[in-house]
């Protein structure tokens, strides 16, 4: 019997293990921002603004064949693992068993700030999720009362924001959805 020489583990494997790992001890509403695990507590204002929208996009959102969720998103090859607001996401690519999917793989993400992350949704999310090629952001700033859509991410950022605007300006969501928010709930 000959000892085998030791070989690393292809390093994407370990760290999809810590994320996953993240989310059984940590429990199942926790992130990964850049590394530091944060546990997911959304206030009932954050909620009441996510089923708002949820209300208003949801006969759209089964017209495409789509559903809404505030799932798992993963920033592979990234210390990143996100829980947004609401995510509108193809009905297949949720049907999968995956613990999680990719941000390219939605239509629309929504996150909602409140006093401890607005910074990470303003700045961290919105960067990452460009780079990850979420087609459409929605950024709802409870402290700024404001409401800003970003779109055409790139690996820069996103090269067009549609705001800030403060809530009671409706929201116009480009197509897929052509359809138009009242932000007066929000």
């Amino acid at each position: 019997m000959s000892v085998q020489p030791y070989q690393p583990a292809d390093p994407a494997d370990l760290e999809r293990a810590l994320k996953i790992a993240v989310q059984h001890v940590a429990g199942d509403r926790a992130e990964i921002i850049e590394g530091v695990i944060q546990p997911v507590s959304p206030t009932w204002g954050d909620e009441g603004v996510a089923e708002s929208i949820r209300d208003q996009i949801h006969a759209r959102v089964r017209e495409l064949g789509c559903r809404t969720g505030s799932g798992n998103i993963d920033l592979p090859g990234t210390p990143n693992w996100y829980v947004p607001d609401l995510a509108v996401v193809p009905r297949e690519v949720m049907a999968k068993d995956a613990p999680s999917i990719l941000p390219d793989q939605s239509l629309l993400i929504v996150e909602v700030t409140s006093p401890s992350d607005g910074d990470t949704d303003r700045v961290t999310k919105r960067r990452r999720y460009a780079q990850f090629g979420a087609p459409l952001y929605l950024l709802v700033d409870r402290q700024d009362e404001t409401w800003t859509l970003y779109s055409a991410p790139g690996a820069l950022g996103y090269e067009h924001a549609e705001g800030p605007h403060p809530f009671g300006t409706p929201l116009r969501l480009p197509e897929p959805f052509e359809l138009v928010l009242d932000t007066g709930e929000f």
